[in-house]
């Protein structure tokens, strides 16, 4: 027996009291190929993300999956916060967030905040709260620097915060920051909040040229081994044209750190590109530090003595 269509203009994620509207019967909402993640909501087997979310991780996007269902019952008063916005926002963060992390809503007082199984609902507090329309799923988030003053509290790592604030104010490639570091600095000047002393600790240690997470990391690991602090995202030019752009430099010592992530070791393209950029790099003087995912986050003091090898080696 098929089933009858329903109308797409319902589109992926849809309210029953909606569909009922349009005209879709009570029996046709409790058919099976229908999910139905939240009460009052049912979910089209085949629903999609946002193009913009292509690159987003498996945890990011199931997270993505979780917060876009819960969109039929997001009223006017309430909007997405903490975690969940800066998964909307794409911020750097680590697994432990955002794995099978509650999709977080938060409203303003005098209103009170959702209640659902896989919801966080929150209270917050206007004087430290800014909030925009995102124009990729149109609905109410909190703004990048009000997102992530409210991680100061969930992050435990002091980089991690470094690091999403760095994604915040990012210039490198970017057309246009989403945030800007007066406006990141505004709201820790806001007033009191959970994380605080962590934000204002971040603060200074924000840069607007690191492209990722483990750039951040990897800079922050070599500065609290007491090194001074390398360049980021650093260009590399031989005889005036411009061989390289590395993740991190000493360019007076000619070293170079490249993180070598997954797709570099899964692609044999850029397995093969990376090689002869490194072979050209060595020929123009520049000693090359490579590091893994698992030497920076499991073993950091064994790419702390490598550099440092390398740096009294060529001072």
């Amino acid at each position: 027996m098929s089933l009858e269509p329903l109308p797409a203009l319902l589109g992926d994620r849809f309210g029953v009291g909606t569909a009922l509207d349009a005209g879709v019967p009570a029996g046709r909402l409790r058919r099976s190929d229908l999910e139905s993640p939240f009460h009052g909501v049912r979910v089209r087997p085949d629903a999609t993300l946002p193009e913009a979310y292509a690159e987003s991780g498996p945890a990011e996007r199931d997270h993505l999956m979780r917060a876009l269902a819960f969109l039929p019952r997001l009223d006017g008063e309430a909007f997405f916060s903490h975690v969940t916005a800066a998964v909307i926002l794409q911020l750097p963060l680590p697994p432990y967030v955002v794995v099978d992390a509650p999709v977080h809503v938060s409203v303003l007082p005098p209103h009170r905040p959702p209640r659902a199984k896989g919801i966080k609902g929150h209270v917050a507090m206007p004087h430290l709260t800014a909030t925009r329309r995102d124009g990729v799923i149109g609905a109410r988030v909190t703004s990048p620097a009000t997102t992530w003053a409210m991680l100061g509290g969930s992050l435990v790592d002091l980089r991690d915060v470094v690091a999403a604030g760095d994604a915040c104010i990012r210039t490198w490639r970017v057309s246009d920051p989403i945030a800007s570091l007066d406006e990141l600095s505004a709201v820790v000047s806001a007033g009191r909040r959970i994380g605080i002393e962590r934000l204002r600790t971040a603060l200074p240690l924000l840069r607007s040229r690191s492209a990722s997470r483990p750039e951040t990391w990897c800079r922050l690991t070599l500065m609290d081994a007491g090194l001074e602090e390398p360049e980021s995202n650093f260009d590399i030019y031989v005889d005036g044209v411009r061989e390289a752009c590395v993740d991190l430099a000493y360019p007076k010592l000619r070293i170079a750190i490249e993180y070598e992530g997954e797709h570099h070791l899964r692609d044999a393209t850029q397995w093969a590109r990376d090689i002869v950029r490194y072979e050209r790099l060595a020929a123009a003087g520049w000693h090359v530090i490579r590091v893994t995912r698992a030497e920076l986050f499991e073993t950091p003091e064994k790419f702390v003595r490598r550099v440092r090898v390398a740096i009294s080696a060529r001072s």
